[in-house]
């Protein structure tokens, strides 16, 4: 059985690029006769906020989406709220650890910007790390712990380059050594995104990982975290984003982006689906149509390549 997912931050409100991933993800498995899987990434609790979580539910319903497990309904692989899945993160740690792949980081920001010699980084992680914890021995740790409680890195494999083939973006290249050792728990005892992106689609039996492109270079490292926690992974699609007029990703400051705004404003859930449905190369023109309508024509070879150029509707 195909199982997708859409697994929203509850941050702020779902706006327009929000709801056109979830579109597709959603069209994607029914189309397969897959399930649909929502999972709440609270994790990051400084940022996240219950009354958001719950407008995401509100939105996606209105939008004409379902889900078949989820933080709302239940499943066979409940909770599907991270912040209800601490355990489980400290569990993939300790195997982690078992392994020999975890390593005590002392680094402050600062000292990893100061250290970075050449731009080898990922684009949405910053400098690559330059391993600096990495081969400290027993007792310059301990001297160091006296001072600072330290992070977790994950250390990459030596000369391990990843290669996969993506359902929409293609055949992906990334060196050994891309973007260098990540941080897998953070000095405040945070879990990363990464680590427990990857717990929960595995655990929740993930097959098919859709989400936006500016995701995609998380991908080899969740990759690598998959082998050396000895899980199987899934399939990968990054969708192209909607960008502003201003050549930038649409975000609040493009506004009147919000889904919440649309309905408010009596915007039928139809008009709104058409236009996503446009912009996404899956009908001719934005006329209204239901998110089932979509199901039958759905054919992920329509979906851009490229980001997308949008003007904020006015609907």
């Amino acid at each position: 059985m195909r199982r997708g997912r859409f697994a929203p931050t509850p941050s702020g409100k779902m706006h327009l690029g929000n709801a056109r991933t979830a579109l597709i993800a959603w069209l994607h498995m029914r189309s397969l006769n897959g399930e649909f899987i929502l999972r709440m990434e609270d994790i990051d609790t400084e940022r996240s906020r219950q009354k958001w979580a719950e407008l995401a539910l509100l939105d996606l319903r209105w939008l004409g989406l379902d889900w078949d497990e989820g933080p709302d309904i239940g499943g066979r692989y409940a909770p599907y709220t991270q912040s209800e899945r601490l355990d489980r993160y400290e569990e993939g740690l300790l195997k982690l650890e078992a392994a020999g792949a975890l390593y005590p980081c002392y680094c402050s920001r600062a000292d990893i910007l100061s250290a970075a010699s050449a731009p080898h980084g990922l684009p949405s992680e910053g400098p690559a790390y330059a391993g600096t914890c990495r081969h400290l021995t027993a007792a310059e740790r301990a001297a160091k712990a006296l001072h600072k409680t330290p992070s977790l890195r994950f250390a990459l494999p030596e000369g391990r380059e990843v290669r996969f083939e993506d359902g929409i973006a293609g055949s992906q290249y990334f060196a050994a050594g891309s973007g260098g050792d990540f941080v897998v728990r953070r000095a405040d005892g945070l879990h990363s995104y990464q680590l427990s992106v990857v717990m929960d689609d595995a655990d929740m039996k993930i097959t098919d990982v859709l989400r936006g492109y500016d995701l995609l270079d998380s991908t080899p490292r969740q990759i690598l975290l998959y082998e050396a926690l000895g899980f199987q992974a899934p399939e990968f699609l990054h969708v192209p984003l909607l960008n502003g007029p201003d050549g930038k990703r649409l975000a609040k400051r493009h506004g009147g982006i919000a889904i919440s705004a649309f309905r408010e404003r009596g915007t039928t859930p139809e008009r709104l689906v058409g236009w996503l449905a446009h912009v996404s190369g899956l009908i001719d023109r934005p006329e209204a149509v239901s998110a089932t309508e979509l199901i039958h024509s759905f054919d992920l070879s329509s979906i851009p390549r490229e980001p997308v150029v949008v003007d904020v509707p006015d609907l």
